[in-house]
């Protein structure tokens, strides 16, 4: 039985030492499935509709589609790049629904 355990621990203790660059839960690559935005390198886990996988996807540039941020972190529309603001009206019906999409813009660009 000790044997077992010690090499259960010098198996794991290999397993730790070699640190795979791509993540299998966590820093996953756009395209690649997901359940959370926290688990994505871009940090916004994407879905067409309701029915369809979510998976990692680039965040939304300046001029496209976004939506404010989500507590299901899972998105129909991914937030902003950094920088940029997404201009939504927000409702209490839209952060239930995941409805609150908008457009981003550079507010500092537009001020001028």
């Amino acid at each position: 039985m000790e044997k077992v355990l010690v090499l259960l621990l010098v198996a794991l203790a290999v397993a730790y030492a070699v640190p795979d660059p791509r993540g299998i839960i966590i820093n996953l690559d756009d395209g690649e499935l997901c359940l959370n935005s926290a688990q994505c390198n871009s940090k916004c886990c994407h879905r067409e509709d309701g029915l369809s996988l979510a998976r990692c996807a680039p965040k939304a540039r300046e001029n496209s589609e976004c939506s404010a941020f989500t507590l299901y972190g899972v998105y129909y529309k991914c937030p902003c790049e950094r920088g940029l603001t997404c201009d939504v009206d927000k409702t209490i019906v839209g952060s239930i629904t995941n409805t609150n999409f908008g457009v981003c813009l550079d507010l500092g660009r537009s001020a001028e």
